[in-house]
């Protein structure tokens, strides 16, 4: 079950997921490569949350990609377990953005994913030079305005 993301504070954004039985694996919790679907389905949903659909990435010739991802494993997530999805959006000076995630089970961090993102451009299949820049063209103007913060990171 997904709920619908919320907006804690600029460039944070938070969904939630329900462990589902096919997601685990002979011990009874969460599969490793799961913890990268649940990174996944974080990433999309704070774009959409921008009002930025994988349609519209597509119509405009880009798509997200992940350059570098890393998944710390803390604690174990079992089948029925809500976990909260949260992600740190945060934009440099290059054609390059971090997008941090915490996998939460109420009070427990069960796994942080550091990630190191680009914008593929689809014709030259290179990243764009400005990923926040173009994120923010096709974004909802006030979506966007509580999503990404105003000043890129140094």
């Amino acid at each position: 079950m997904i709920t619908a993301g919320r907006r804690r504070e600029t460039g944070v954004f938070s969904t939630t997921v329900t462990v589902r039985g096919y997601e685990c694996d002979a011990n009874g919790h969460v599969n490793h490569a799961v913890y990268h679907q649940y990174g996944e389905h974080g990433r999309t949903e704070s774009l959409r949350a921008l009002g930025v659909g994988i349609a519209d990435l597509t119509a405009a010739g880009i798509g997200p990609i992940i350059l570098e991802t890393t998944v710390r494993f803390l604690a174990e997530l079992r089948a029925g377990d809500e976990v909260e999805i949260t992600l740190d959006l945060r934009f440099g000076e290059g054609k390059t953005f971090r997008m941090d995630t915490e996998l939460r089970r109420g009070d427990v961090v069960a796994a942080t994913i550091t990630g190191v993102m680009g914008l593929l451009d689809h014709t030259t299949r290179r990243l764009v030079a400005d990923p926040r820049g173009r994120l923010l063209a096709l974004a909802d103007a006030e979506k966007a305005a509580q999503l990404l913060d105003d000043a890129p990171e140094k």
